[in-house]
Order: C-alpha cells, then structure tokens, then sequence
C-alpha cells in the first residue's frame, strides 16, 4: 500500500499562479501576477550579478545586512526581524509554528489562497469568513472566532479585491480576538496604500505580543523571482519562526538584490507614482465601457463582467488571450464573472482598454 499522507493535506488545492503566456502570436502583456512593470532597480540588478561571483559559498543563514537595512528604512529592530523564501515561507512557518489539529485559522471568503493551503497543511481547521462589499467585515469574523481560533490572517491591502481594512478596524479586530491568538498582517501590497487610515501593522506589532506584519519584495520592489520577503513581529513569535525555519532558507542573490532593492527608494517612489497615475484611469476607462471595477489600492484592479449584458469572465478571458493579453482568472478565489488586472505599463494598459472595448462592442454586433 502506498503511504498516505496527512487527511488535512489531500483537501488541499493546489496553487495555480496566473499564466504567463497566451497562445497569441507577437508581443505579450502579462498582467495576470501583480507584478512591477517597471521591473527591479539598477542597483538591485547590479547586486545580483555580482553574488555569481561568490556561487560556491553559502548563504548568511541569518541574513544579517537586510535585516539591518530593513531595520534601518522602517526604523524597526533588526532582532524582531525574520526574512524568507517568499512571504509565503514566512505564513507557512506561521502555520507550522501556532496550528496544530483541533485549531483553527479564520480569514475572509476573498483572501489570499495560501492561508487554506497552510491551514490544511498543518492540520488545522480553515474557518472562512463572508465578506462585505469585497472588504472583511470585523463583526463577521469576530463572531466566527472560538477558542480554538489560534491564527487569524488578514490581508491588507487584500488580493485580488484591492479592499483595505483602515487602521482602527484592525485595532478593534486585534482586541476582540480570543488571547493568545495571533493576528498575522498581511502587507504584500502596502507601499502602493496612500490612504491617512491606513497602517501596514508596524504600530500594532510594536505595541503587543500576539501579533505580526509580514511583507515581500516580489511587488513594489520587482524581485519576484528571487522569491524574498520578511516579516516584523514580536520577539517570542520570531524565535518560534527561527526553531522551524530551515537553515539558509533565503538564497544569497535574493539577499543582495533585496538589501540593495530596500536602499533604493527612488526606485520604489517611482513605481508608486506609476501606479498612481494609472489605477484610477483605468477604474475610470474600464467602467465608462460598463464593466465594474470595485475600489483598489493596490497594484491592480477586478473587472466585472457581470454588468454587461452578455458578457462572460472566462469568454472575455480568452478574447483577450488572443490579443497577447494575460489577465488572471478569479474563480478560485469565489469570484468567477471577474477578471484581475495588474497595472502595466503605459502600453499594456492603453492595449487592454482597447481590447475590453472591442470584446464590449462584439456582444453588440
């Protein structure tokens, strides 16, 4: 008999990231993965070729400097500081570290795929909590927490809505939870947020025990394919995710690269203003054509097709695939009459509103 593995794990779906070709024919715009379309900085490329000279050498198991610069920009302590192979390392150890069968983990209907799969994974039990217009409802999760809620993962800003939940509503969530819980933040998108109510968790983290932020350089800092990221957290959560991290868990490219990312804010600058510029005119073209585009502070935005008469997610997905237009579908996420667009650049984005009006224009014919 073949072995089987833990029950938990085979309720697991896998991740299916958005797809990074189309079967059209000339060039591509893929804006299916919310990353930065203006790339990673200069400085950040430059520190990545130079780790090929030094290959046969192991990482810092520590990773010492970026710690140090990330402490350094947000004026945080380097010691309540862990990094990882992606965020997504960094939830996993949560998980490994605080669930255990029996437990449970809330999150809301929207949220990112990966807190069910680390949930299951651990054995725990994922609690889903309905949302409101596509933001979380802190009365709605409040009420699905019992005692046996031992994590509750909340991002914000929230992919693939865009929603973001303002400061004192994660306030009042972080006090209405059952003690010893942990509150995970979930930040990925935060340095697009320009919003006066809006906080990534650094506050809130700094103020208690029972709570964590984590964050990634795979977006406003265009390193996704080094897969780093780094969380901030109390000193007792970050020494239980030292006993299960493995050891030189963050490779020595992603830590050079991220240390010279991290000192670069020009670069990140930069990306913002890009983004800003182009997220509320394309809220604004993409719902003049009549499809609905629910508020976002991220780096991309829900088209909804429901709106249009006629019009189908998956039907404009595929006219838009043989325009060498790349958008993510949203079904697994509970949302199948939506599409996720990533802000491109200035021509990815002027070619997929002429595209969404061709395909809006061919249900009239």
């Amino acid at each position: 008999m073949s072995p089987r593995p833990n029950p938990s794990v085979l309720e697991i779906a896998p991740y299916i990231p958005g797809r990074a070709k189309s079967g059209a024919a000339g060039k591509q715009h893929k804006l299916s993965s919310n990353e930065n379309p203006l790339g990673p900085s200069v400085a950040a490329k430059e520190a990545f070729a130079a780790a090929a000279e030094t290959l046969e050498r192991y990482p810092d198991g520590s990773a010492t400097i970026l710690r140090d610069t990330i402490a350094a920009t947000y004026g945080l302590h380097a010691d309540r500081i862990i990094c990882g192979n992606g965020s997504d390392e960094i939830l996993a150890m949560i998980a490994n570290a605080y669930l255990s069968a029996g437990d449970e983990a809330v999150f809301t209907e929207h949220a990112f795929l990966v807190y069910r799969i680390v949930t299951l994974a651990a054995g725990a039990t994922p609690v889903i909590v309905p949302e409101t217009n596509l933001s979380a409802d802190v009365d709605a999760l409040l009420a699905a927490m019992t005692p046996r809620t031992k994590v509750v993962f909340l991002a914000n800003p929230n992919n693939p809505t865009g929603s973001y939940t303002p400061h004192q509503d994660v306030k009042r969530l972080r006090e209405g939870m059952p003690e010893g819980a942990l509150l995970v933040l979930d930040a990925a998108y935060a340095e697009y947020v320009r919003r006066n109510d809006y906080d990534a968790g650094i506050e809130l983290v700094a103020t208690r025990d029972d709570t964590i932020m984590t964050r990634t350089f795979s977006k406003i800092h265009g390193l996704a394919a080094l897969r780093l990221g780094w969380a901030y957290g109390p000193p007792g959560v970050i020494d239980a995710l030292h006993r299960v991290r493995g050891p030189f868990n963050v490779n020595a490219a992603a830590l050079a690269a991220g240390t010279a990312a991290m000192r670069d804010r020009e670069h990140v600058e930069r990306a913002v203003e890009h983004n800003n510029g182009w997220l509320p005119r394309l809220r604004d073209e993409i719902t003049a054509l009549g499809f609905g585009v629910p508020p976002s502070v991220g780096n991309f935005v829900l088209i909804d097709f429901a709106p249009v008469p006629g019009a189908d997610a998956g039907d404009a997905d595929a006219f838009l695939g043989e325009r060498g237009i790349i958008l993510r579908r949203v079904s697994a996420y509970g949302l199948p009459q939506m599409l996720r667009m990533t802000v491109g650049d200035d021509e990815a984005n002027l070619a997929t509103i002429a595209a969404l009006k061709d395909y809006r224009d061919g249900l009239n014919a």
